[in-house]
């Protein structure tokens, strides 16, 4: 195992733009401290970062404290993951999700984006 795993980044209301403004694949994840599944979703989400390191940025998401962006995006059920290919939201997965299923979702939008 890679001991210097890359973690996910925090995504902020005040750092949206900027995270947006990198184009490529963005995987969110939307949590808060206090949702269990949310916090079963850390360890899933860092090793996703980990995994997809130079190929699509990966971040988490504490809707407490960012409102504008939480309800920009209408999120309402937590965890909620939401994907990104150049700013454009794309996809939508909610609930405690396996690393498996995300990674196949990324892998699809990967797909698409070649193609494109």
């Amino acid at each position: 195992m890679n001991t210097q795993s890359k973690k996910a980044v925090y995504a902020t209301d005040h750092n949206w733009d900027e995270l947006m403004a990198k184009g490529g694949l963005l995987v969110v994840d939307f949590g808060a401290d206090w949702c269990g599944p949310c916090r079963r979703m850390e360890p899933i989400i860092n090793e996703l970062a980990s995994d997809l390191d130079g190929t699509a940025t990966v971040a988490t998401f504490d809707v407490e404290s960012n409102p504008v962006i939480t309800s920009r995006f209408n999120v309402r059920n937590l965890p909620t993951i939401l994907f990104f290919r150049d700013g454009e939201l794309v996809h939508r997965r909610i609930g405690l999700t396996p690393k498996h299923l995300l990674a196949q979702d990324v892998s699809g939008l990967l797909a698409t984006t070649a193609v494109l």
